[in-house]
C-alpha cells in the first residue's frame, strides 16, 4: 500500500488543515518584529482571552513535549513532585521531559484502568506521606481526552480542583486533544478549564491541523512569572513566533479548531458502531473522543496489516486507530470492513484448529 494513503495509526499523521495553511500564507508578507513582537502573535493571545471568557497569559511552543514540562516545572520546585496517572502522557512518552526542565520534580503515578484520576486517588497519594523525605505533592496533571480516549466530564475536573486546593495542589491539564474533549462534551472552553479550577492548560494545536504549535494558556497570570525566559532556555521561543501564532488567529475566530475536533470524534464513533457487536471484535475503551482501541486476536492483528492497516498496540495490547480532521468517511469504512473480514477470517481458522 503506498505510504500517502490514509492511515490511521496517530493523528499526526494527517497535514495541515487549509484553515492553518491559509493562515501562514497570509503572515507570511512583509517583515515583522521577531520572538513574539509581531501583530499576528498578539492577535492569537487576544483570541484565546476571547475564546476563554478571561484575561490570560498565553505562550507558544513548538511541540506538546515541551509545553507539557515547562508548564509543570513552572509549578513546581525540583523538590517536589506531580501526581498523575499511570497512563498520562508526561509519564508513558515525554523520555523524563518534565523531570529534565524542572531540575528533578517527581512524577508520582497511579495505577489506572481507564487513565483517569480521581479526588479519592490524589487525597491517598498526597496524604500518604508528610516527612522531609519525600518529594512534597505540589501539582496534579490530567491528560484531556486521557491517552485511552476517554472525558473528563466538567464536574469530574471540579471535584479533583477541590481536592486539588484543599490540599495547596496545583492543578495543571494537558490538552493535547483539547479541541476534542470540547466537542465531545459541548461545553465552553471556559466551562472545563478555568471555571472548574484549572490553573495551567496545555491547549494542542498540531494535533488539530497545525504544522507545529502548542499553546500554553495560564488562567492565573502571577503563575507565568518569568515564562518566557523558560521558554527561552529550551529554545522554545521561536524567532519567527508569527508561523507558530498566525494558524492559532483563524482556527480559533472562525471555529475551525472545534469543527476539526468534532469531525475526527465523529470518524471513530462511525468506526465503533460498525464494530459494536461483531464477535472477534471488542471495544478495549468507550469511545468519547477521536481514538478507538480494539482488542483483537494475533492472527486477526496479522492479517489487518497485512491488508496495509498501519495502528500501534500498546494499552493492554489493544489496537488503537486515531482520527484527524481530515479522516475520510469513506476509508474509516473501509477500516471497519477489513476489521470485520480479519475477524471472520481468524474466527474461521480457529474453529478449524479446532
Amino acid at each position: 500500500m503506498a505510504d500517502h494513503v490514509q492511515q490511521f495509526a496517530s493523528d499526526n499523521y494527517a497535514g495541515i488543515c487549509p484553515e492553518a495553511w491559509q493562515a501562514m500564507q497570509e503572515a507570511n508578507h512583509g517583515h515583522e518584529p521577531a520572538y513574539g513582537g509581531d501583530i499576528w502573535t498578539a492577535r492569537a493571545a487576544d483570541a484565546f482571552r476571547a475564546l476563554f471568557e478571561t484575561e490570560c497569559e498565553v505562550f507558544f511552543a513548538f511541540n506538546g513535549t515541551a509545553a507539557n514540562s515547562l508548564a509543570l516545572a513552572s509549578l513546581c520546585q525540583s523538590y517536589h513532585s506531580v501526581i498523575c496517572s499511570d497512563a498520562a502522557h508526561v509519564e508513558t512518552d515525554e523520555c523524563g521531559a518534565p523531570e529534565f526542565f524542572s531540575n528533578g520534580s517527581k512524577l508520582l503515578a497511579v495505577p489506572s484502568s481507564d487513565g483517569k484520576l480521581t479526588p479519592e486517588d490524589i487525597r491517598s497519594l498526597a496524604t500518604r506521606r508528610n516527612d522531609i523525605h519525600f518529594p512534597k505533592p505540589r501539582v496534579v496533571t490530567i491528560t484531556q481526552p486521557t491517552e485511552t480516549g476517554q472525558v473528563y466530564t466538567v464536574e469530574e475536573v471540579k471535584a479533583i480542583s477541590e481536592v486539588c486546593r484543599e490540599l495547596n495542589l496545583r492543578l495543571h491539564m494537558d490538552g493535547a486533544r483539547f479541541a476534542n474533549a470540547c466537542a465531545s462534551l459541548g461545553c465552553s472552553p471556559a466551562d472545563i478549564t478555568w471555571k472548574a479550577g484549572v490553573d495551567v492548560l496545555c491547549f494542542g494545536g498540531t494535533k488539530n491541523g497545525m504544522a507545529v504549535g502548542e499553546a500554553i494558556i495560564f488562567f492565573d497570570p502571577k503563575l507565568a512569572e518569568d515564562f518566557d525566559y523558560r521558554c527561552k532556555q529550551a529554545g522554545q521561543l521561536a524567532s519567527k513566533m508569527r508561523y507558530l501564532s498566525a494558524p492559532w488567529v483563524r482556527l480559533l475566530s472562525d471555529g475551525t479548531w472545534l469543527r476539526n475536533g468534532a469531525h475526527a470524534n465523529a470518524c471513530a464513533r462511525r468506526l465503533a458502531e460498525q464494530i459494536t457487536g461483531v464477535p472477534g471484535l471488542e471495544l478495549y475503551f468507550k469511545v468519547e473522543a477521536n481514538a478507538v482501541f480494539i482488542k483483537l486476536s494475533a492472527a486477526a492483528e496479522k492479517a489487518l496489516r497485512e491488508r496495509g492497516w498501519r495502528f500501534y498496540t500498546f494499552i493492554g495490547g489493544s489496537a488503537r486507530f486515531m482520527f484527524s480532521w481530515d479522516s475520510s468517511l469513506e476509508r474509516v469504512d473501509e477500516l471497519a470492513a477489513d476489521l470485520r473480514a480479519v475477524a471472520a477470517e481468524s474466527a474461521a481458522l480457529t474453529a478449524v484448529a479446532r
